[in-house]
């Protein structure tokens, strides 16, 4: 449909503009010098992308149907902590470390590429918290999509950081807008509509509408002009902060990512989500998922608590502590 769409304006806005000259032609000639350019620029956009191959399957449908069905009957439970008698000053509780060196890496080396470490930090830096990011464009074209280079980081006011691949000058959709507009919506996502989610971060053109392709919906924001997702138990309105772009170490000339920072300035959460002082969500019923390294997402099904040693009561008080601490 996109290719039909396409050559359509490229039909109607050639002129044949010397009699004896073959329209066709030039209708082909057109066609294909703004169908490599638009492709070229899209290939900026999604470069790393493309590069990464992040899909280790030669046939994904096949491994996924070889796998166990969705176990929706685990629901989120405590357990008690590794060891639940750690004493002060015992260190790690497995030695396992012990049996294996750790290997150093310059991720500016020679022979390093941009890609490799991509691969190493998403793969390490686990799990992500994942931005469901809403935005429109100044001409009211709406964009939705996921991002795991971001985070919460500022409670008074609300903070968050959203990292995008990619300069400024060929900027992903949803970073152009929010550089362009100021505005967007954080929406956290959930077991219940993780599929559509995901189908967002297809590398569309920037006209096509993910929220008709994922099927979501969107709901009214009071302060900014993005919708919220309304099958998110928590959404935030935002506005741009600032925005830094990053240059590549190997050549300073190349700009190979931005930085927002936005404030949140309006929550959006499902009523039986959160308690009646409104101040906290059960973790039970949010139910999200975040991001792995390649294709991988992650449950959140599973947790125990440690409270945090009070300096006084449990390393003064103690023996042991006391020593250690040398005071």
């Amino acid at each position: 449909m996109y290719f039909f769409n396409f050559l359509n304006k490229v039909i109607f806005s050639t002129k044949t503009v010397r009699f004896g000259s073959s329209p066709l032609r030039r209708i082909e000639t057109t066609y294909k010098t703004q169908f490599t350019r638009k492709m070229s620029s899209a290939n900026a956009r999604f470069g790393l992308e493309a590069q990464v191959k992040r899909n280790p399957h030669g046939d994904f449908k096949a491994v996924e149907n070889s796998r166990p069905p969705f176990e929706f009957e685990q629901e989120w439970h405590y357990t008690q902590s590794p060891v639940k008698d750690w004493k002060i000053g015992s260190g790690a509780n497995d030695e396992e470390w012990k049996k294996h060196k750790k290997l150093e890496i310059d991720p500016n080396g020679e022979g390093r590429s941009p890609v490799d470490n991509y691969k190493t930090l998403i793969s390490a830096i686990t799990p992500r918290p994942i931005g469901f990011i809403s935005s429109i464009s100044k001409d009211g074209v709406r964009n939705l999509a996921p991002f795991s280079y971001f985070t919460m980081v500022n409670h008074d006011p609300p903070i968050f950081t959203i990292g995008f691949s990619g300069g400024k000058g060929q900027p992903k959709d949803t970073c152009h807008n929010i550089l362009e507009t100021g505005e967007l919506t954080i929406n956290i996502i959930s077991e219940w509509f993780v599929e559509a989610a995901n189908y967002c971060s297809t590398n569309s053109p920037p006209e096509v509408d993910e929220w008709k392709l994922s099927g979501l919906t969107p709901l009214e924001s009071r302060f900014v002009k993005p919708p919220h997702v309304a099958e998110s138990a928590f959404s935030v309105e935002a506005k741009l902060i600032h925005s830094h772009e990053w240059k590549s170490k190997r050549d300073p000339n190349r700009a190979t990512g931005v930085l927002a920072i936005v404030e949140g300035i309006n929550f959006h959460v499902r009523e039986d989500v959160i308690n009646k002082e409104l101040n906290n969500l059960d973790i039970a019923k949010l139910k999200p998922v975040s991001r792995l390294g390649g294709i991988t997402y992650a449950r959140t099904n599973a947790g125990f608590e440690k409270t945090r040693p009070d300096f006084e009561k449990e390393v003064l008080g103690d023996e042991e502590g006391k020593k250690l601490s040398g005071i």
